[in-house]
């Protein structure tokens, strides 16, 4: 993601000076016209590749670890950076995916003839958004570390300790510090920190440092002290190690339109929608129609829908099956009185208590109603609900 992003600026630097006089939203409508352009950036996470291999499988993984739709607006000169969650739950009616998370459909395209990985994100991601993707542009872990090394390093604020063995490796102690790229992509890698002090614990929190990185990268390509010489450089080691459907010039083009412009960061979904599904039969969610338990982000299409009708976006199509309303919706709750009056004021009008809390944080619902059950553990809010079909009538929270 983060050299994508770089890439288009850098190059745009590097070969067009005359431009550079320009400013704004002039230069913008100059380069491109007023139509915003939409541009899906992946990170891919295949282990065991070089960075020329931007589309490479690798020993493991292969999936879209970053999924960020920047949405360039000439004419207001701004960068939206639309931050999807890797593990958010999407439709896959064609694929034999027994685990259909939006982030997989990248590496099962890519296992393809010829791979068809950043395609086949960018229609579900065009779904998901309800906006068009004007193009893709896609590196791997190995890449953004040379892009890191190549511009001598970035400059960090670590907010609070992180330790992270397992996963990133991860391992920071609070304050400004200097990254190379392996500290750089450990550091955006982590959403499991083992610290104990709430930060860097989730996705979306990882989502957000991955912008804040972005930004800092670019701000360092294109800081004036030192661009004459650390532009051409960057541009000559990473051009190769990107792939992408969008011809140079039109990157050009993108690039003299929105150097400069800020980066307004449009996260889709939050801790909420954070929830470990059990194994169920879901009609439709892949060729199986079943899943199998994991952790997922189940996002409410109506939520996208408001967060992004700023932009002109369709209504969101996850391919989900509906709830019914939440005034429909019988609730079974062992907890307190003020869970009830939570989910009331939501619009749950048929909440009765059974009983006392039992610490369990999980929704039972009946077998034939997954949809509900994920509704009604999204509304508890409290994230890492464990969702599972049950023997029940009525969905039911041991809170």
């Amino acid at each position: 993601m983060f050299i994508a992003a770089t890439i288009v600026l850098t190059i745009v630097v590097f070969f067009a000076k005359p431009f550079r006089r320009l400013t704004g939203g002039v230069t913008a409508r100059i380069a491109m016209g007023g139509t915003p352009v939409d541009i899906l950036l992946i990170a891919n996470n295949a282990r065991g590749v070089a960075a020329n291999d931007p589309l490479g499988l690798g020993t493991a993984a292969g999936q879209a670890d970053v999924i960020l739709l920047a949405r360039l607006d000439p004419a207001a000169h701004r960068i939206y950076a639309i931050t999807v969650p890797r593990d958010m739950l999407y439709a896959q009616p064609d694929w034999h995916d027994p685990v259909p998370k939006i982030k997989t459909l990248f590496f099962m395209g890519d296992q393809e003839t010829p791979a068809r990985g950043p395609q086949d994100l960018a229609k579900a991601v065009a779904h998901v958004t309800g906006l068009p993707v004007d193009g893709y542009i896609a590196a791997n872990f190995a890449g953004f570390e040379r892009a890191i090394d190549a511009v001598g390093g970035v400059t960090i604020d670590v907010k609070a300790r992180i330790i992270d063995p397992r996963h990133s490796g991860a391992n920071f102690f609070p304050g400004v510090q200097r990254m190379n790229g392996a500290q750089a992509l450990a550091f955006v890698r982590v959403r499991q920190n083992e610290a104990g002090n709430g930060y860097r614990v989730n996705d979306f929190q990882r989502m957000q440092a991955e912008v804040q990185v972005l930004g800092i990268l670019r701000n360092t390509l294109l800081d004036p002290l030192h661009a004459s010489h650390r532009i051409p450089r960057f541009v000559a080691t990473m051009k190769g190690d990107i792939a992408t459907n969008l011809p140079e010039d039109r990157l050009i083009r993108i690039g003299i339109a929105m150097a400069g412009a800020p980066v307004y960061q449009v996260p889709l979904g939050t801790i909420a929608d954070a929830m470990q599904l059990a194994g169920a039969s879901v009609p439709g969610i892949n060729a199986d129609g079943y899943l199998d338990g994991a952790d997922y982000d189940v996002l409410d299409p109506h939520e996208i829908d408001a967060k992004l009708a700023p932009f002109g976006a369709r209504p969101s199509e996850m391919g989900l099956p509906s709830p019914q309303p939440p005034a429909d919706l019988p609730v079974t709750l062992y907890g307190t009185q003020h869970m009830a009056l939570h989910l009331e004021h939501l619009g749950f009008s048929h909440v009765t208590i059974a009983g006392a809390p039992t610490g369990e944080n999980e929704v039972v619902y009946p077998a034939s109603a997954p949809a509900n059950g994920w509704l009604v553990a999204r509304s508890l809010g409290t994230g890492s609900v464990y969702v599972t079909p049950g023997n029940v009538t009525n969905v039911t929270v041991y809170q």
